[in-house]
């Protein structure tokens, strides 16, 4: 079965840390770019960050540059999202989705982008 599977949610309190793993089954990721994507009860899903496949390029939204890193290892077949400094409005559900080809990260991230496979989520709830 093709999939992408979601890892490593939960609930943190403000000011801490996750890493989001998002591995797939069933097929390589190599030459797919990946995004993660969130939504929260009531808002429109939002573009976290994309990777490309090819030159690594990456896409941060401004509401998340500077605290959460993308990375990927083709070895492990698995994209990361590292989430630092976390605030009460990072909670949601979180999402990877892989997608090619691709144009750019930053069109990838934004509405509208059609994409190959999506995971089934991860919750991140950041509360004290």
């Amino acid at each position: 079965q093709l999939q992408l599977v979601e890892s490593g949610g939960g609930l943190v309190q403000p000011g801490g840390s996750l890493r989001l793993s998002c591995a797939a089954s069933g097929f390589t990721l190599d030459y797919y770019a990946i995004g993660w994507f969130r939504q929260a009860p009531g808002k429109e899903r939002e573009g976290v960050s994309c990777i490309s496949s090819s030159d690594g390029s990456t896409y941060y939204a401004d509401s998340v540059k500077g605290r959460f890193t993308i990375s990927r290892d083709n070895a492990k077949n698995t994209v990361y999202l590292q989430m630092n400094s976390l605030k009460p409005e990072d909670t949601a559900v979180y999402y990877c989705a892989a997608a090619w080809p691709i144009t750019t990260v930053q069109a990838m991230c934004g509405p509208g982008w059609e994409y190959d496979y999506w995971g089934q989520g991860t919750q991140v709830t950041v509360s004290s």
